[in-house]
């Protein structure tokens, strides 16, 4: 006797917005497309929320001309992904995305408190394969700053890529991105 396997059904980015379109996510539900895979997002609570507000504010100091600094909307990378990062710089104006959702960051950010191994992990992959070279996560748990970098194939990741560079900053740690070497931020500016 042949025991059947369950097959999961991989969803394209393309299917996912006209599901999105035709409302067939309530307003109310917080939804990403990870690798075909639709995955609810974790309700957030008021430290994970004041986080968010504290990256936002502190990326905007340093990415005012030039730059647009998002909160939970898409990044379309790849044909079956789209995830909503908790903050994201992207090049450009607003007006450069009018016609398609960005395809990559000069950073993005996420603040982690029950979805800590997911962001290291498969967020992680997803946004190295993606060619993100600035991965942070505001680690709330153990209330650091993960700072990922060096993107590359990596035989085993859940995507095929990882990240080759990793720091781990504590509140009295400063750190630059990328896209802006001469701006370090205090880490404690980031921690709620």
């Amino acid at each position: 006797m042949s025991i059947a396997h369950a097959q999961v059904r991989l969803w394209t980015r393309q299917e996912y917005e006209r599901m999105a379109a035709q409302g067939l996510f309530a307003p109310e539900e917080r939804v990403e497309l990870i690798e075909g895979e639709i995955v609810a997002m974790t309700p957030q609570g008021s430290l994970h929320m004041t986080a968010i507000m504290l990256v936002q504010g502190a990326l905007q100091r340093l990415f005012h001309i030039g730059y647009i600094v998002t909160t939970q909307l898409p990044l379309a990378l790849g044909l079956r992904s789209m995830p909503e990062p908790d903050c994201a710089v992207l090049p450009g104006s607003p007006r450069d995305y009018r016609a398609a959702y960005p395809t990559t960051a000069v950073l993005v950010v996420e603040v982690a408190e029950t979805t800590l191994q997911f962001d290291r992990i498969e967020k992680g992959s997803l946004y190295a394969a993606g060619g993100v070279l600035d991965y942070w996560i505001v680690n709330l748990v153990d209330r650091v700053l993960e700072v990922y970098r060096d993107p590359g194939p990596q035989a085993g990741a859940p995507f095929g890529h990882a990240y080759r560079t990793s720091l781990r900053l504590g509140p009295g740690d400063r750190v630059a991105p990328l896209a802006a070497p001469q701006a370090p931020i205090a880490v404690a500016d980031l921690l709620p």
